[in-house]
């Protein structure tokens, strides 16, 4: 270390620094750490020099101690005492709650943010992967009064800690059963910044190198618990580009504890093989004191500056790709800083026993919170030092650039329709490359777990390309926009992440219910932040399920899979769509609102084989604006019965069926239904809100109309469920759709075995009419149908 670096021996700053507080104490090599940082952010003319930047960290310690106090009351009290002096037996909760261990070692890492960002004047974007330490983040963003207006009215002024924590897992609710407080035992839309709950490790690592634009940071949280998730996360600097992606600093908070036994990396061979993985996959590691928050700042410091430094070298050509991408790993005890510290009972409740009851764990508590306590003025004067927004001129941290994504409107282009035979997928490569050809501006990232051009999307593998650091051939490029590895969690996390761009993800049908895990954090999220009144502003999700159910029995059962869809229309439908378009003019006419209604993410089945056009563009645009459509009557023979198609290939069925019921004079009514969550019975007042009306139901499915059969192409049991109101009369409506039937087949073969082909749905209409099949069916017919005969009177002459 060179002179120049070093404090003078009469810099009372560095000294006051130097010597910790509380618990918070600094190795020889941090100190070394935080000379240079100080020294840089001074040449750099960050701060006016190296005593201010050392009377700042000295700031950021007793914050961090503050915070971590705040956290263990938020666990166990009902009340603060910022004065320090002990609790009584009464000020403790009946039933403590919280995830303490992880919360106190995310306080040094948030606070260090924090400091980082006062430091150097440029307000960063945070994720945490491990959303159940939010206790962190609460607790360190009230006391910086960097707050939501729902947390700013209820937690400021001269109780509002003592509310906090009293609200911190009180489960009380409104009297609608939402929660009345504005805290939740994960990252949620009243945490000022959170823009994932990180319920479910290890997505975080699949998302964190999509989110920022160029020009813009990001810090990630990491969890130690999710290195042992999936390998998607080692792939980052196979994804990360300089031209389009902004500086990421990925920080592992490394406590070596899951809930109940350490992780693999909680040993030192364990962390030294981690260590040598990350390296092999292209990142450059190192560790650092995780119980030091001056020592975060300087890792922080360090990964961005590392990083924008091989950025623009690599746009200058110097440096290929993959660039090495820092990657930080934060040493520490799960809880440290509190009693139990890097035992199993830090990860929830570190004292032995409830201190409302227990004594000894009273004398605990008090012992080891008083260690972590800050006078109040001392508190008030190191947080004004590391807020100044207002003097830097930046936004607070709750207002960070990924926390206020609002991407422009996007520019629609006109695709004309089609008359002939094809495949509705094409339909999603016309409109998706001109798509991306209209709008240069905004960053475009497809997801392919593989098979793009099995999967009808030629011409956006051609613009686009697989994004590769080696290109193979001409539909590879080092810049392509394709994100394609056989990981659907990881190729969907690509697209989730983009929430500034323009996003399409397709896969095979059945394949897709490895994505659900993923999907579902993030419209349970949206979801939340629509009911608090700051909805999502990200464009539009289409995951196309193709190669779908039906048309997939060459690739036996396990290619056959329907839950995809099922799952998601259990999802609230304003913003999960489900949409089932038939044909190539039907899949045109609803894609632009799948990619422009905000915070939304529309699961759209499409077959990929070549279809015939049942609709116009009138009809079209009429059933995407309605969700589902009359496709044929005939009401000259009685009352009709009604026949409702879910899915392209039930609509065929439904369609040659209603051929025999018109041969033989028999009133009918067929109604195509496109988007069936419209069609539901509204489960609360958001989603009411993207449902139909009863009387536009009405005009569809008139309830006179009783008699009914449906085929879906989902399981019936789960189509019936959800659509209830469809089937006023249950005992005269029947539900034709996926049984659980497959194996080899092709299309005709599967609609035969899952006993929903046409001749089936001519067999239904008899039962709910209580009339004999033979009306419509011959015997040889009837006998297939029945199980008694050759299939291939029935199956003879599909596609």
């Amino acid at each position: 270390m060179s002179a120049s670096v070093k404090p003078s021996a009469a810099c009372p700053e560095y000294e006051n620094w130097r010597r910790g507080y509380g618990v918070i104490q600094h190795t020889d090599i941090t100190c070394e750490r935080v000379r240079t940082l100080a020294s840089q952010l001074v040449s750099e003319g960050h701060q006016p020099d190296t005593a201010t930047v050392y009377r700042k960290l000295a700031d950021l310690d007793r914050l961090t101690s503050a915070g971590m106090w705040l956290v263990v009351h938020m666990t166990y009290a009902n009340r603060v005492d910022t004065s320090g002096a002990p609790l009584a037996a009464k000020d403790f909760k009946c039933t403590p709650e919280g995830h303490t261990g992880g919360a106190l070692n995310m306080i040094p890492a948030y606070a260090a943010y924090l400091a980082l960002n006062n430091l150097t004047g440029k307000t960063r974007s945070w994720l945490m992967g491990q959303g159940h330490c939010v206790a962190a983040i609460d607790a360190l963003n009230v006391l910086t009064d960097n707050l939501l207006p729902e947390q700013q009215a209820r937690y400021t002024g001269t109780d509002g800690l003592s509310r906090m924590v009293a609200d911190f897992y009180s489960y009380r609710q409104n009297p609608d059963g939402s929660t009345a407080a504005p805290l939740g035992s994960h990252v949620n839309p009243y945490t000022a910044g959170g823009i994932m709950e990180g319920g479910y490790l290890g997505f975080a690592e699949l998302q964190y190198a999509h989110m920022p634009l160029p020009g813009e940071s990001l810090v990630a949280f990491l969890s130690d618990g999710a290195a042992e998730e999936q390998r998607g996360s080692d792939w980052i600097p196979r994804w990360w580009r300089a031209d389009d992606c902004g500086l990421v600093m990925p920080v592992m908070i490394a406590n070596g504890r899951r809930i109940e036994q350490r992780t693999e990396l909680g040993t030192r061979e364990g962390l030294e093989r981690f260590e040598a993985r990350l390296a092999a996959q292209g990142f450059d590691p190192f560790r650092f004191d995780g119980r030091d928050p001056a020592a975060f700042v300087c890792a922080l410091w360090k990964m961005e500056t590392l990083l924008q430094s091989r950025s623009e070298r690599a746009l200058q050509g110097e440096l290929g790709y993959p660039l090495s991408i820092p990657y930080g790993i934060a040493e520490t005890k799960k809880g440290f800083g509190f009693y139990g510290a890097g035992q199993n009972a830090a990860h929830n409740l570190p004292l032995p026993g409830n201190p409302r009851m227990d004594i000894r764990a009273r004398t605990l508590f008090q012992e080891h919170a008083s260690r972590l306590w800050v006078a109040p003025d001392e508190l008030s004067d190191s947080v004004l030092r590391l807020q100044e927004h207002r003097e830097q001129d930046r936004p607070l941290e709750r207002d960070h650039p990924l926390a206020t994504r609002n991407p422009p409107g996007l520019v629609l282009p006109a695709i004309p329709a089609c008359h002939e035979q094809t495949s509705p997928m094409r339909a999603v490569d016309d409109f998706f490359r001109a798509l991306v050809a209209h709008n240069p501006e905004v960053r475009a990232r497809v997801g392919n777990p593989d098979e793009l051009a099995s999967n009808r999307l030629t011409g956006v593998l051609e613009d686009l390309k697989h994004r590769v650091n080696d290109p193979e051939n001409a539909s590879e490029s080092v810049h392509g926009k394709i994100i394609t590895v056989l990981n659907e969690e990881a190729v969907v996390s690509a697209c989730l992440a983009n929430k500034a761009g323009i996003n399409l993800v397709a896969s095979y049908e059945a394949f897709c219910v490895k994505m659900l895990g993923a999907i579902r954090q993030e419209l349970i999220f949206a979801r939340h932040q629509k009911a608090v009144g700051r909805p999502a502003r990200w464009l539009g999700l289409p995951v196309v399920a193709t190669s779908h159910t039906w048309e997939n029995g060459k690739n036996e059962q396990s290619h056959q899979d329907t839950t995809f869809c099922e799952s998601l229309l259990g999802e609230m439908s304003d913003v999960s769509r489900v949409i089932f378009p038939a044909d190539y003019n039907s899949t045109l006419a609803i894609l632009p609102s799948a990619f422009t209604e905000r915070g939304t993410i529309s699961c759209m089945v499409i077959p990929k084989r070549e279809r015939p056009c049942v609709f116009d563009t009138r009809e079209a645009e009429a059933l995407a604006r309605q969700g589902a459509l009359v496709v044929d009557e005939d009401t000259s023979g009685g009352e009709p019965i009604l026949l409702i198609a879910n899915g392209a290939y039930q609509l065929s069925e439904a369609i040659r069926a209603c051929e025999r019921l018109r041969d033989t004079g028999t009133a009918f009514r067929l109604v195509y239904l496109q988007e069936p969550g419209r069609f539901r019975a509204a489960r609360d007042p958001l989603e009411a809100e993207s449902c139909v009306t009863e009387f536009e139901r009405e005009k569809l499915f008139p309830q006179r109309l009783h008699r009914r059969v449906a085929l879906t192409h989902m399981r019936p049991e789960v189509f019936r469920g959800h659509m209830h109101t469809l089937f006023p009369d249950p005992g005269h409506s029947e539900v034709l759709g996926y049984t659980n039937q497959g194996g080899t087949l092709n299309e005709a073969g599967m609609l035969f075995a899952n006993r929903c082909s046409w001749g089936h749905t001519l067999a239904a209409c008899a039962s709910v009419l209580n009339k004999p099949p033979g009306e419509w069916l011959s015997s040889a017919e009837l006998a297939a149908v029945e199980g008694r005969g050759d299939p291939a009177l029935i199956t003879r002459g599909l596609p």
